[in-house]
């Protein structure tokens, strides 16, 4: 059984796995496009990202493995000649059961010591991919700010000749606006062999630059500039900033994928006592300066904060009787200062809560990875526990339909994975039964199929339902209204 089991495993791992690696390529095919890059960089890129991808390929890797294996067991006739020799279907599934339990431990490992490291390489490398500038493409009609302290403009560009016509260049690496220009009928570009530097050879032109005047009064400032006209010019700027500048492995150390289960776990713990002590803090700062003002006026006199005393007789305090012996204009001060009052309140419930509740949602993204570390193991088990009875129900082999209830299946886990992982994330629901909601509706329905195909139950045949609908039809047929004046000869 696991002989047979291997086979279609390691297939179905790695063309999943394949697809995933297209999946990223499709999703990043802009950002590295166009970059220069070296097959050797392109190739450590898919690597790490296909190592962080083997926790999620592995489930539907075992759900459509074991689909096509008890698949092919019943469509041979074997696993009914395993059957009527006495073994039962528990008994046949219970050595790749173990195998899976094992490569569930295997996954949990793997994600728990190799993928925060594989994470790190990979967003780091693509971090600095992303940073890495394209290759000098300069577009007619358009500007290019490309270069550090310059922005180019060509009107026209010939392609077999490369030569440029109608070359506007701005220098700002002086950071004072468009105090140098140059304008020149053509010319052309080449960069140097070490890619160092821009060579521009630019004919029949002018050059414009603005004079700075150093210690004249603003009113007497006259704004010279001076123009030199050539018929032909050569430029070298220095290029910075087209080579790939790797990043140390600290960027993303903090982050909440990157972590294993005892960092993650460190993590958490210091995060919400962070949130608690905040917690207690603000509410502290609010009962303190929002709730009791400093001062309160009452009867001629002032209750003053920290009075105990005070604050105790504030419950048999008449409040309307105080502000009906007050002056008008000190009602209207009052007022206006209970006014103020509140909207200081307000505004201080509104900022402290909108930073609880940041602090909330990425202590809930720890709690929540945490939780993805044990779901996708047990992802392996309950698939194994759908493909097989499944596989031994419809008793199709090979790689077709096995193929398609395989990947219905995990949609279906992976649209409720995502779902309750972002419900989770943003304080929906609890994180637990966010995280292990697709186990918790999967994992019935796999009990339910083993119980079906132990039973022998025919519940993938259609000829089955076809005559259970013939029979509801039937059924309905037979209850006919009551015919008026009906004969009662006709019944005998």
């Amino acid at each position: 059984m696991i002989r047979s089991f291997i086979g279609p495993l390691i297939m179905t791992f790695f063309i999943v796995l394949i697809i995933f690696i297209l999946q990223f390529l499709w999703m990043y095919v802009d950002e590295l496009a166009g970059k220069g890059l070296e097959p050797k960089v392109l190739a450590e890129l898919l690597f790490q990202f296909s190592l962080t991808f083997v926790p999620l390929s592995l489930p539907l890797a075992i759900l459509l493995a074991s689909l096509m294996t008890f698949g092919n067991l019943g469509e041979f006739l074997e696993l009914t000649a395993l059957k009527s020799s006495g073994i039962s279907l528990q008994r046949i599934m219970r050595p790749i059961f173990i195998f899976a339990a094992l490569l569930a431990i295997g996954s949990f490992l793997f994600a728990d010591h190799i993928l925060p490291i594989s994470n790190r390489k990979a967003r780091t490398l693509l971090y600095d991919i992303r940073r890495k500038r394209p290759e000098l493409d300069i577009q007619a009609g358009t500007f290019y700010n490309g270069i550090d302290g310059f922005s180019i403009k060509i009107t026209d560009k010939e392609p077999e000749t490369n030569r440029l016509d109608g070359i506007y260049i701005y220098d700002h690496r002086e950071g004072i606006g468009n105090t140098c220009v140059i304008h020149a009928d053509s010319g052309y570009m080449t960069v140097t062999a070490d890619e160092s530097g821009l060579i521009l050879t630019l004919f029949n032109g002018y050059s414009y630059k603005d004079i700075e005047e150093k210690n004249v009064p603003q009113e007497k400032r006259k704004y010279p500039f001076r123009r030199d006209k050539f018929s032909e010019q050569t430029m070298i700027i220095e290029l910075t900033g087209f080579g790939l500048d790797r990043s140390g492995m600290d960027l993303y150390r903090s982050n909440y994928a990157m972590l294993s289960t005892t960092e993650l776990t460190y993590y958490i713990d210091s995060l919400s006592g962070r949130y608690k002590t905040r917690s207690e803090s603000y509410y502290e700062e609010f009962r303190k300066t929002r709730v009791f003002t400093p001062s309160y006026y009452f009867s001629g006199g002032y209750y003053l904060y920290g009075d105990t005393a005070a604050a105790k007789k504030l419950e048999d305090f008449n409040c309307r009787g105080v502000f009906d012996t007050l002056a008008f204009i000190d009602k209207s001060t009052s007022i206006s200062r209970a006014l103020n009052y509140a909207r200081d309140g307000s505004a201080f419930i509104t900022e402290k809560g909108e930073s609880m509740l940041a602090e909330l949602k990425n202590l809930k993204k720890y709690e929540a990875e945490i939780y993805k570390r044990y779901t996708l193991p047990l992802a392996c088990l309950v698939f194994f526990f759908i493909g097989a009875p499944l596989g031994a129900i419809i008793r199709k082999g090979g790689l077709g339909t096995p193929a398609v209830i395989s990947v219905l299946f995990f949609v279906f886990y992976y649209v409720i994975s995502l779902s309750g992982e972002k419900f989770a994330k943003e304080l929906i629901i609890g994180v637990p039964v966010g995280m292990l909601a697709s186990t918790i509706i999967l994992l019935p329905i796999g009990v339910f199929l083993t119980y079906k195909a132990t039973t022998d139950a025919a519940i993938m045949n259609t000829e089955t339902y076809v005559n259970f609908f013939r029979k509801v039809g039937a059924f309905l047929a037979g209850i006919k209204p009551e015919k008026e004046n009906e004969d009662p000869g006709a019944v005998a």
